[in-house]
């Protein structure tokens, strides 16, 4: 018996050409090298006999499966995106896309950038827009105060820099 889980919020239909281009060669990727390759070592392990028994068959169309699913979501999620490509009118506020320069109370800056919940890498300094802090930052200028909600507390920045690639 499988449990029920809810299905995933897809969260904003927006996306940067560079994160677009990541899913496109992600769909590549599993559509074109790794799915066929699983294949092959589905239909050796079939030919080997007693399927039942056959660890490698299960855990080869387990790997199908899991391949198949993520190749309907990337396929549905790609048409359903819209790439914005284009610099706002008023590059002097933070939009969907820009790099923000942030300094906290204490002096620390850090920098992110403005993406589609698909694009979501906080080690590349990357968050969704509909994470609590870029919903702050939208529409923002420069040197302008912006409080956010957190998890420990409510946090005060300071926007230093906007940059658009």
């Amino acid at each position: 018996m499988s449990r029920y889980r809810p299905p995933r919020t897809a969260g904003t239909a927006l996306i940067t050409p560079e994160g677009e281009a990541r899913l496109r060669a992600e769909l590549h990727e599993l559509w074109h090298v790794r799915r066929p390759q699983v294949t092959q070592s589905v239909s050796e392990a079939a030919a080997q006999g007693d399927r039942s028994e056959n660890a490698e068959y299960t855990y080869g169309k387990k790997m199908l499966r899991e391949i198949d699913s993520r190749v309907r979501f990337l396929t549905k999620r790609l048409e359903s995106l819209k790439v914005v490509d284009s610099r706002p009118a008023d590059p002097n506020k933070v939009y969907f896309g820009a790099w923000v320069t942030l300094e906290n109370d204490n002096g620390d800056e850090t920098r992110y950038r403005i993406v589609g919940p698909d694009e979501l890498d906080l080690k590349l300094g990357l968050i969704s827009i509909d994470s609590p802090l870029a919903r702050a930052l939208i529409g923002k200028a420069l040197d302008a105060e912006v409080r956010v909600q957190a998890p420990g507390g409510e946090q005060t920045f300071y926007i230093t820099a906007i940059d658009y690639p």
